[in-house]
């Protein structure tokens, strides 16, 4: 098999990630469109990433934040988002590095992806987490987080499929 020298997977992974950036920016200027709304994955173990200790200590490995009714101060930059969500009634303020998402759903379309981790970001993560039960926050819609590696099914029962990036890669 050939050496990829040109790196196609880090490429295609750079690109899904500037279509997070890209949502996520609009929505910050112009709010949520419709029913969409954002299921967001990220390695809390990952460098760049800020929440409380009392939030780490919960999500020791990854986490998954919903974005859609209530949530405040949305900051997209260059590399990074922040954004403000309650969680058991406690406001938390977390900046998350676009290279620590680790998948990107929306449940209004069905649409989303999962990243593999590169770089320092995988160095920093440790090994992948095991999926476990799903673990909401006291007020939904307001945000959810839940302890695992897996984009989590939409409320209604309905799931749209997550395309990995591995599936096109000749193994």
């Amino acid at each position: 098999m050939a050496t990829d020298h040109i790196r196609y997977d880090v490429l295609t992974q750079e690109a899904l990630r500037g279509v997070v950036r890209t949502v996520l920016a609009d929505a910050a200027k112009k709010g949520l469109p419709g029913e969409h709304h954002f299921k967001i994955t990220f390695a809390t173990t990952a460098p760049g990433v800020r929440l409380s200790d009392r939030m780490r200590a919960q999500y020791p490995e990854t986490m998954t934040i919903i974005l859609q009714h209530q949530f405040w101060d949305l900051a997209v930059h260059d590399d990074d988002f922040e954004v403000g969500l309650s969680f058991g009634g406690v406001p938390e303020r977390l900046a998350i590095p676009f290279d620590a998402v680790t998948a990107f759903y929306d449940p209004a379309v069905q649409f989303g992806f999962q990243f593999e981790m590169v770089g320092a970001a995988a160095e920093h993560s440790g090994p992948a987490p095991k999926p476990v039960e799903e673990k909401k926050a006291e007020a939904l819609p307001v945000a959810a987080a839940v302890k695992n590696d897996e984009v989590p099914p939409s409320r209604d029962g309905g799931g749209g499929e997550v395309v990995r990036l591995d599936r096109f890669r000749k193994k």
